[in-house]
């Protein structure tokens, strides 16, 4: 879900850009094939998430999606830690700290606002023209700080490396998981399960 979500996304930078930038959508040469693939990538970028959270292969995602949403006193102590450059080593974290928390209700929701501006500027003879206006103001907006929080969050998981091997492996080992999330792995660690690397 999370490669195909990103992919998508790059694809709407991009094509958004292309749209934007004059220049760049001179370079293209087909302003209304670009058009069409942002206008279809944009409907699809929901599927990933619909697709990974039906059936029972979705429970994984779903207990994620439920720690997500549960905040703690320590997920508030680090964001005062992170805002005033303390140290937030001695917090109790979980398989997310606040940090992702945040940008992981900040990516669903732009997802949301995207969707709905998006449909209003294709099907713009639907809406009056305020709403038209709005939303085309609401998604350049909106697009500027997508932006800003993709580059954000891929600056700080190249900067953390076994975190950013485990979104490939889906493995992070116990001594990471002790160190960066120790709540979680005394949730899913086994009494038997000696030297294995914990699951992500």
């Amino acid at each position: 879900m999370h490669w195909a979500t990103a992919l998508l996304f790059l694809v709407l930078i991009v094509t958004g850009a292309c749209l934007y930038v004059p220049q760049l959508v001179g370079l293209v040469g087909r302003r209304n094939l670009i058009t069409q693939i942002h206008l279809y990538a944009g409907l699809a970028l929901p599927l990933p998430l619909i697709g990974c959270l039906s059936g029972s292969w979705g429970r994984a995602l779903r207990d994620d999606i439920r720690r997500l949403n549960r905040w703690s006193g320590d997920d508030r102590r680090w964001f005062s830690a992170v805002l005033h450059r303390q140290p937030f080593g001695h917090l109790r974290r979980g398989k997310f700290n606040a940090g992702q928390k945040l940008f992981a209700a900040f990516t669903l929701g732009v997802m949301g606002v995207m969707l709905m501006t998006g449909c209003v500027m294709r099907w713009f003879y639907l809406w009056p023209l305020s709403w038209r206006s709005g939303a085309t103001f609401v998604h350049d907006l909106v697009a500027y700080l997508l932006v800003v929080g993709v580059l954000a969050h891929v600056g700080l998981a190249l900067t953390h490396p076994q975190a950013l091997r485990s979104m490939f492996t889906g493995r992070v080992t116990r001594a990471w998981a002790k160190r960066h999330a120790g709540a979680w792995l005394d949730e899913v660690e086994l009494p038997d399960a000696g030297g294995v690397d914990a699951p992500r």
